[in-house]
């Protein structure tokens, strides 16, 4: 079944078309011909008013006229036909149109007067029959059925050039309707278009909220989801004010346990006991940072992050460049302007820091960071001329706690962090060689 709103409106209201024509071409049919036979049955009654009137009755007997004022009853091939009966049923006189037709009819002289109906003759054709009984003629006493016939050809070739025209009318109609049909529901979903448009635009962080420029029927559900904007907006907020205090709460313990450490360190009988204690609250704080990034860099529901690349790439690579200032690194930027990310500033930050200081860490002193773009959505690549990563350990050291570089400190909880960041993004992390010689890490985000 069609998902498209536009197409099922359409399909019904072509359905109710087609359905109610199809009902109407019947009924309009039945008018036609019910129309037609009343002017054949008029047509008929005229000509056999020129039958009466041109008849006269002389020694009691009927007499007509050589040549009728009507040429069609004068016409030996003629298809207006005309006969006169008399009371027993007897033909006494026919036209001269009718001198070789034979027609299966007989007239029923019971005094009701006119009679119209069908009659068939001996070749198989079929005639409309109109039949008048006359009690006096010429002021005289006479009794005679008056007859005109009229073939039922004409009728039905009429009726079947109109069912033609019918059928080619109610067509060019029903596609008329289906074009007015499919504008009028363009025009009426534009509402619902530029609802899109604008949940589009609040995805992309460019509105905060849905507009009221939209119709009654649709006022409510914009309220609703503006409310559920709020509400989304208020809850993130709460609960990264709730994991900063939470963080700031556990600083401070860990504080106090470092400082005992270090006291205990000043005496060389405990001095192996303090390192175990420095080593497990260094530990601890590491373990909290890491489940509280996997808490707080969630991606939202409804609204979506864009953020600059540039600005954060070169803030993290100025800061690094302090850290590692003994390690001359030249760090080469490919990023288009303006280059932006789906993720929150706080998630795109923590993910380069992790992923540049590895960077600045293992390289001999180039860093390339890229973002590529195709009909498959972004990739954001940073290589390094470093040692790289065999190609049997790339899963492994995405898992946390893993670490190939044991000459520096650190629990090998970088990767996972970031591989836990790309994750809650929908996206994909990629480990590969690079042109430089070492590590290539890719973020591949698919096309929103």
């Amino acid at each position: 079944m069609t998902r498209s709103l536009r197409l099922r409106l359409m399909l019904a209201a072509a359905i109710l078309a087609v359905l109610f024509m199809l009902g109407l071409l019947p009924a309009l049919q039945s008018a036609v011909s019910l129309a037609l036979k009343e002017a054949i049955e008029q047509r008929l009654a005229s000509d056999v008013t020129t039958l009466i009137s041109s008849a006269r009755v002389e020694g009691g007997q009927l007499r007509m006229p050589a040549l009728l004022p009507d040429e069609r009853f004068n016409l030996p091939d003629g298809r207006l036909l005309g006969y006169v009966y008399d009371r027993q049923g007897k033909l006494v006189w026919r036209s001269r149109a009718a001198a070789e037709e034979n027609v299966s009819y007989s007239p029923r002289y019971d005094g009701q007067g006119n009679v119209f109906s069908r009659a068939a003759g001996d070749d198989g054709r079929e005639y409309w029959v109109y039949d008048v009984e006359v009690k006096l003629l010429g002021g005289q006493n006479a009794a005679y059925s008056f007859l005109a016939l009229q073939s039922v050809d004409d009728y039905q070739n009429t009726l079947k050039s109109l069912r033609e025209h019918f059928y080619l009318g109610f067509g060019a109609a029903l596609l008329v309707l289906l074009l007015l049909l499919w504008g009028g529901l363009t025009w009426a979903l534009r509402s619902l278009g530029r609802m899109t448009l604008e949940l589009d635009e609040v995805e992309a962080g460019r509105r905060d909220g849905l507009s009221d420029d939209h119709p009654r029927e649709l006022l409510r559900l914009t309220r609703s989801l503006n409310r559920l904007l709020r509400g989304e907006r208020e809850q993130r907020r709460r609960y990264r004010d709730s994991l900063g205090d939470l963080a700031h709460s556990l600083k401070t313990p860990l504080a106090v346990l470092q400082g005992v450490s270090e006291n205990i360190a000043q005496r060389g009988q405990d001095l192996e006991q303090a390192l175990i204690l420095q080593q497990q609250i260094e530990r601890m704080s590491q373990q909290i940072g890491y489940q509280l990034q996997r808490a707080s860099l969630r991606k939202s529901g409804l609204v979506r992050d864009r953020v600059a690349l540039r600005p954060l790439a070169e803030s993290v690579c100025a800061t690094l460049s302090k850290v590692y200032r003994d390690k001359p690194v030249q760090v080469h930027m490919e990023l288009p302007e303006p280059a932006y990310l789906p993720m929150e500033q706080g998630a795109l930050l923590e993910l380069l820091g992790n992923l540049l200081e590895n960077a600045y860490r293992l390289c001999l002193g180039r860093i390339d960071i890229r973002l590529e773009h195709d009909a498959h959505g972004l990739t954001l690549c940073i290589e390094d001329d470093g040692p790289g990563v065999p190609a049997g350990q790339r899963d492994r050291i995405l898992k946390r706690g893993e670490r190939l570089d044991t000459q520096h400190p650190g629990q090998g909880i970088g990767l996972a962090v970031v591989k836990d960041i790309i994750d809650s993004y929908d996206a994909q992390l990629v480990l590969a060689d690079s042109a430089l010689g070492g590590a290539a890490v890719r973020v591949r985000f698919r096309q929103a």
